[in-house]
């Protein structure tokens, strides 16, 4: 099934697309940026790069640490956090839901020979950057 992904661009400079958010969800499971990092085959220097970023992009933090101590330290997304995860899939969903004819109909006209047999050409889609993954999808 093709996939739609979107990244928004802000006029403030700022951009959040998928592999932002898809960090942010999984420091929610994990607790942890560079637990985080890890399961998306990034360093934890480039994951707490993208977490400062966003950090500033917005009003609020998304993004709180805890100190370390007895138990050690973690990190958690903020609630303001967690309403942007939710704005940013309910932008996919309304972009999917809307696409989905046009796609359907990108999907209709392609050369099924492509790529059959052989590695496809490089277009530059990413598709191999895991912090893309899994992209858009119907729900």
């Amino acid at each position: 099934m093709t996939r739609l992904r979107i990244r928004i661009d802000f006029d403030t400079g700022g951009s959040v697309g998928p592999g932002k958010i898809m960090l942010l969800e999984r420091i929610r499971e994990t607790g942890s940026i560079s637990a985080a990092a890890r399961t998306l085959d990034m360093s934890y220097r480039r994951a707490w790069l993208l977490v400062d970023d966003l950090n500033r992009i917005f009003a609020e933090p998304v993004v709180s640490a805890a100190v370390g101590g007895k138990h050690g330290g973690g990190t958690a997304l903020t609630a303001f956090g967690e309403r942007v995860v939710e704005h940013y899939r309910a932008v996919e969903r309304d972009a999917f839901a809307a696409a989905t004819p046009r796609l359907e109909a990108l999907e209709g006209i392609l050369n099924a020979g492509y790529g059959a047999g052989s590695d496809p050409a490089d277009d530059g889609n990413f598709s191999g950057d895991p912090g893309l993954k899994p992209g858009c999808k119907p729900a």
